[in-house]
């Protein structure tokens, strides 16, 4: 091993440990105390419930682990979104499990909480995966309401998705294990299944507060809405639970006489580790995100026994593709190379950036993984397209919309990682989130922006130190460095992975080791839904 393989390898090494401290502090939700609190009243907290709830809480993934951080500190932040979502299994059938973390300002909806709760149904919708709600919350953040309350995808998008899901067969289970108020207690209505745990579970429209004040009643809330009331009198909840145990315990029974699905079909085959070491993924991935190395380098770490049967290898090389296994499942990968290539025609092309051939390329090779049913896996690290008057003149633009097309098109399941840069249209052509992959996710190297850092703070400050001086005021030299820094500093906190990851840009900031994992926990869950449209690529020009 060389100097910068150890160099790189510490790094990364440093970015996991980052992660993993990150991680844990979320884990902790609204903190020990409120948790303390929460075990004091008899109830579970919201991670307790969902690792009782599944069958091997170590082999589920969790989506948008960091929604909501560095959001909302005015309002003393909201972990995680205040809500917990993992996709994992109960009694064998793979589901996903929604959470509300009542430690987290009582289990209040902010406005992230509602984009995490649509994505957890998204992601249901897309693959017909079962969901399970474990409700405990306080209802809308008053304060924020109108940042959650009206619009299209804001809170009562939950219910529409909720009568959605029930029209297209996609089981739906609810557990009432704490407060369920307002505009609230239709979810677990609206689901097939609602079950309410005894004193800590409740359901109403209105409080106890609330109904003295409109209507002059006076009634205490387990009255109103507790555990008797609703499975003896109103029939709204079909189950009683004695506890959190009894009701997780009740949700397992159910799940484990749901039948099988109709399946997809991908390809699957006895999983195989990587012959070569994952770990050096460590200390080939550089340091610096502008530092070149071989794509395949990684790929080999990642897929099954390191077997890449690659797609054009000698044309378009700044992006890879060919075929893999992932976990036994076949895949179709596309990578950016971030190796300087030379051509056949002898000309040099820069590792990372996206060249008309390299597009073609992409193009036929995902039109022919849609023909053989293959999910596609896109590796992510792309500073852009190519420009100036060569490429111009050579039709980038058109070739990079065949691209862009063909993957908005694919109608077999995609899924992103993003080990590295993330720019520009490249983002786009590479299948960011804005093209519908069923798991996004991103190593701790990971940025995210329309440029990189240091060439986005160059224009900005041109710009502010211009404009400085049309004012009469005095720009030398320092006062352009200082500037430059500032709006520097600005940026690359807005292109880090946790940024990203706080606004559900991406599901996840995860480890490179757990890259199996989510790929092949999304193509299991993706071979739920059979493709039931055929793939069209439209009007292109050619």
């Amino acid at each position: 091993m060389d100097i910068n393989f150890n160099k790189n390898e510490d790094h990364n090494k440093l970015l996991v440990s980052t992660l993993r401290q990150k991680l844990a502090k979320v884990k902790l939700g609204g903190g020990e105390k409120r948790i303390e609190k929460h075990h004091a009243k008899g109830k579970m907290t919201a991670r307790e419930r969902i690792n009782f709830l599944l069958d091997d809480a170590e082999k589920a993934i969790e989506i948008g682990a960091f929604a909501g951080e560095g959001m909302y500190e005015e309002h003393g932040g909201c972990p995680g979104g205040g809500v917990i979502v993992k996709i994992g299994h109960v009694s064998g059938k793979q589901c996903i499990v929604v959470a509300n973390d009542a430690t987290v300002k009582a289990g209040a909806w902010f406005p992230i909480t509602g984009k995490k709760n649509l994505r957890a149904q998204e992601i249901a919708i897309e693959n017909r995966l079962p969901i399970i709600y474990l409700v405990d919350s306080a209802g809308v953040f008053l304060p924020m309401q109108d940042e959650i309350f009206p619009d299209k995808e804001h809170f009562g998008r939950i219910f529409r998705n909720n009568a959605v899901m029930s029209s297209m067969g996609i089981t739906q289970i609810a557990a009432v294990m704490g407060s369920c108020v307002a505009g609230g207690a239709y979810l677990p209505i609206m689901s097939d299944e609602a079950i309410i745990v005894e004193k800590t579970g409740s359901i109403f429209l209105a409080g106890s507060y609330l109904v003295k004040a409109a209507i002059g009643e006076s009634i205490d809330n387990e009255t109103l809405g507790g555990a008797t009331t609703h499975s003896e009198i109103s029939g709204v909840t079909d189950y009683k639970a004695k506890d959190d145990k009894d009701a997780l315990t009740k949700i397992q029974n159910i799940m484990d006489k749901i039948g099988d699905f109709d399946r997809a079909g991908f390809s699957h085959k006895k999983s195989v580790k990587p012959k070569e070491d994952p770990d050096e993924i460590y200390g080939i991935l550089p340091k610096k995100r502008s530092d070149q190395y071989d794509m395949r380098k990684i790929i080999e770490r990642l897929v099954d026994n390191s077997e890449f049967e690659e797609y054009k290898e000698g044309y378009g090389q700044t992006i890879i593709t060919g075929y893999a296994r992932i976990d036994g499942w076949a895949v179709g990968i596309v990578a950016n190379q971030r190796k300087i290539v030379k051509t056949k025609k002898g000309e040099m092309q820069f590792g990372g950036v996206i060249y008309s051939d390299s597009a073609d390329k992409a193009t036929r090779f995902i039109a022919n993984c849609n023909q053989k049913k293959i999910p596609l896996v896109f590796l992510q690290d792309v500073t852009g397209f190519m420009v100036g008057s060569k490429s111009e003149h050579g039709g980038i633009i058109k070739d990079g919309a065949k691209m862009v097309s063909a993957v908005s098109n694919s109608v077999v399941p995609k899924f992103t990682i993003i080990l590295g840069n993330s720019y520009g249209a490249g983002n786009y052509a590479m299948c960011g989130k804005a093209y519908d992959p069923r798991l996004i996710a991103a190593w701790p190297s990971a940025e995210l922006a329309v440029m990189g850092g240091t060439q986005a703070a160059k224009v900005l400050a041109q710009i502010e130190t211009a404009s400085l001086a049309k004012k009469g005021k005095k720009v030398d030299e320092a006062k352009e460095k200082e500037v430059f820094e500032k709006l520097k500093a600005k940026y690359n906190e807005q292109t880090s992975a946790y940024y990203a990851a706080a606004r559900l840009w991406t599901d996840a900031v995860i480890e490179p080791k757990d890259t199996r994992k989510w790929i092949s926990m999304g193509i299991e869950a993706a071979d739920h839904a059979p493709i039931e449209k055929d793939f069209n690529m439209g009007v292109i020009q050619t």
